[in-house]
């Protein structure tokens, strides 16, 4: 089973039985919001990439991706081409630890501070190439055609069906005793495709030969 965004749309207005017009405006925003929900619970190793930029002198903050959801690792390569990885941290701590921003050094720490930038700490004391490794946020269904489709919809369809479901029942303040039912089968689907990705990332593993089976 999987759902093109036509499909998902009328499938939360069969299972809600509402088609009032505000309802209905909403279904993108309880997808969009679905499809977050089920990214920030399920990190899979498919959306992982990597961008490269530069830390600049004196500057504390770094620009991150536009479809950047969660960091996996943040490296920077100094003048001797050596590489260095930054730690993360939370907002807090990296204010604490150099809390003026004049003070420079050679970078140790890293957190996302708002929607567009990450904050270093030090403050950088050069100009350094840096690497990110980060989970990305894959393009929603909501911005294709109707017939359009997307891995989520695809290979995670039962987690986003149940997912935009708390979110329309939510909206119209349902049942409690449906809510709990759909927030269990949403955590239910959430354990299926965390165990489907543990178990694509081991097959590839020894695909590529980074696990090599004993042999008895």
């Amino acid at each position: 089973m999987s759902f093109t965004y036509d499909q998902l749309k009328t499938a939360i207005q069969n299972y809600t039985q509402n088609e009032e017009t505000s309802f209905v405006s909403n279904l993108p925003l309880f997808i969009r919001i679905a499809e977050e929900r089920i990214l920030k619970n399920v990190q899979l190793t498919l959306f992982r990439k990597n961008a490269t930029a530069a830390m600049t002198v004196n500057n504390q903050y770094l620009a991150a991706p536009s479809d950047f959801l969660a960091p996996f690792s943040l490296s920077f390569t100094d003048a001797a081409n050596d590489k260095y990885f930054l730690e993360y941290k939370d907002v807090n701590f990296i204010q604490e630890f150099n809390p003026d921003d004049t003070t420079v050094g050679a970078p140790r720490y890293y957190a996302f501070f708002d929607i567009s930038n990450f904050i270093i700490g030090p403050t950088p004391d050069g100009s350094y190439a840096v690497e990110l490794h980060y989970f990305y946020r894959p393009v929603s269904l909501t911005t294709g055609a109707g017939t359009g489709t997307s891995w989520l919809s695809t290979n995670a369809e039962v987690a986003l069906l149940y997912g935009c479901l708390i979110e329309a029942y939510t909206y119209m303040k349902g049942d409690a005793d449906v809510m709990q039912e759909y927030e269990k089968r949403f955590m239910e689907a959430i354990v299926s495709l965390k165990n489907f990705g543990e178990a694509k990332e081991v097959t590839d593993a020894y695909r590529t030969g980074l696990i090599i089976r004993d042999k008895a």
